[in-house]
């Protein structure tokens, strides 16, 4: 899942005001492996402050339309129903909610539109989730959480099938809570939902690596997409799509039950160099 921020304030310094901008960054990805593009006009770093829905809209629905109409496959990072109702006319497949379909209506939308949904476990909201962050029990709480917000929504009519969980790194959490998760991907893959990891260009990374910038903590993440995909997990969202790839088709070829030429662009297939 490919990572396209129409915002000029992403924590990770990619983010584009300039639709057509967004649009090149988006079809540049799926050139290089994206299986879709994750598409986002509000910033969810830690201390942002909502965005009316108009702006929001005003934001992706550009980039949205363009990108639909290229044929590819575009998911929505969004908490509002009203921002996803006029996404999914435009033809968007996924719905990326990370307050896992809170707000009144959306996990309704989601189910009457039979698209695919990401519910993702925040601690708080952007604005107070990393004031702090506490748990008895991260995995367990964390797990808790996700299962019941999946059931909630399979009670509002949503296909099981259609759910992707998010254990939501960084999203009210220490570096030592964030790692617990990853630790603990085989346990969090094992309820019949695909795991999603967004560990792209965190801040935990840098406290691992202490590299200055975002951008340098690409190898770092794609460390955490294989290790991630040995583990269960099976959705990746990340800003450098290639790196990432590439750590996938090596981790894909140690799995035994994929074929490591999936996971790379077509370019690139039948390349047998050691």
């Amino acid at each position: 899942m490919g990572i396209v921020n129409v915002t000029p304030d992403s924590f990770s310094h990619d983010g584009h005001v300039n639709p057509d901008l967004a649009i090149a960054q988006g079809l540049r990805m799926v050139g290089e492996g994206a299986s879709l593009i994750d598409v986002g006009g509000e910033s969810t770093r830690p201390g942002s402050d909502e965005l009316p829905v108009a702006e929001e809209m005003r934001r992706v629905v550009p980039v949205v339309e363009a990108l639909v109409s290229e044929g590819v496959i575009v998911s929505l990072d969004t908490s509002k129903p009203e921002v996803a109702e006029t996404a999914l006319d435009l033809g968007v497949e996924v719905i990326n909610d990370v307050t896992a379909c809170a707000a009144d209506g959306m996990a309704q939308l989601v189910a009457e539109a039979e698209c695919g949904v990401v519910l993702m476990h925040m601690k708080g909201s952007p604005q107070t989730m990393q004031k702090g962050p506490h748990y008895n029990d991260v995995v367990a709480e964390v797990e808790s959480f996700l299962l019941l917000r999946a059931a909630s929504v399979v009670a509002t009519g949503v296909e099981p099938s259609r759910i992707t969980i998010d254990p939501g790194i960084g999203f009210g959490k220490t570096a030592e809570h964030n790692l617990e998760l990853l630790a603990s991907v085989p346990r969090l893959a094992s309820h019949g939902f695909p795991l999603m990891l967004g560990t792209s260009r965190k801040r935990f990374l840098d406290n691992l690596l202490r590299d200055d910038a975002p951008v340098d903590r690409d190898e770092a993440t794609a460390m955490t997409t294989s290790t991630g995909f040995v583990d269960g997990a099976r959705v990746f969202r990340v800003h450098n799509v290639e790196a990432s790839h590439r750590a996938l088709a090596v981790a894909a070829a140690i799995v035994a039950d994929q074929q490591w030429d999936e996971w790379l662009p077509d370019s690139n297939r039948g390349d047998s160099r050691g």
